[in-house]
């Protein structure tokens, strides 16, 4: 009988430490992979912080000039284009806003994901619009916000950037949850700073900065590069 009451006992010992083990190793599998999404969110945020940091006064001059929220713009090229990471973004198609259709007579084919409506997405392959610069793709992302048909977020139409999102939705782009999506980047990265107008001269810090005459305020020289493409195409227009 000892020896059964031995056996078993080993028997209860061996489960024991089994389970401890898979408990252990399932708990820092967890944390691996909570280690692993962290670095992963982190450098997306790092991403998208660097990519808002290239366009938003760009797109600040926009919206001043166009009647449009520059945090929904901003929030469009991140979601649109992965935050400048996606192909269609990439040189030589410079697509930071997923436009279908051509411009100046260049497209490029790609497979992309639509929505029927109801929420069930399906895979289609679509052309594209392919542009020559970032410049030229905001310029035409401007001058397809104010045709009619996105009359619904202009800001003299709306209260509020949530408006212009939820007048996207199902005609910009096919996607149920558009303007939800856009409402959550707005609001993670504080996008409505950029709806303000732009800081004077007088307000400014100098401190690696150049002067803008096309802001009449500091910007950094890149902004300044773009401001400068930019008005090279409206010119030329």
């Amino acid at each position: 009988m000892y020896r059964h009451l031995k056996k078993y006992m080993i028997f209860i010992v061996g489960a024991f430490m089994c389970s401890l083990f898979l408990v252990l190793a399932f708990t820092t599998d967890r944390k691996n992979d909570n280690s692993v999404n962290a670095k992963a969110e982190a450098a997306y945020n790092q991403t998208t912080t660097a990519f808002i940091d290239s366009i938003g006064e760009t797109a600040r001059q926009i919206g001043q000039d166009y009647n449009i929220y520059a945090s929904v713009l901003i929030a469009q090229a991140i979601l649109e284009s992965n935050s400048g990471q996606s192909g269609l973004s990439q040189a030589p198609y410079y697509n930071f806003f997923g436009i279908k259709g051509s411009y100046n007579g260049n497209s490029v084919t790609m497979r992309t994901w639509e929505d029927d409506g109801t929420g069930k997405t399906y895979e289609i392959d679509e052309p594209f619009r392919s542009y020559g610069s970032l410049s030229d793709s905001l310029a035409d992302y401007a001058a397809l916000m104010t045709s009619s048909t996105y009359a619904g977020t202009w800001k003299s139409n709306t209260s509020s950037y949530a408006d212009a999102t939820q007048a996207l939705t199902g005609t910009y782009a096919t996607d149920s949850l558009y303007a939800s999506k856009l409402n959550s980047i707005i609001a993670y990265y504080g996008l409505t700073a950029y709806d303000q107008a732009p800081v004077t001269q007088a307000t400014a810090s100098t401190s690696g900065l150049v002067w803008n005459s096309y802001r009449g305020s500091y910007t950094d020289a890149e902004t300044l590069s773009i401001d400068e493409a930019w008005a090279s195409y409206k010119n030329y227009k």
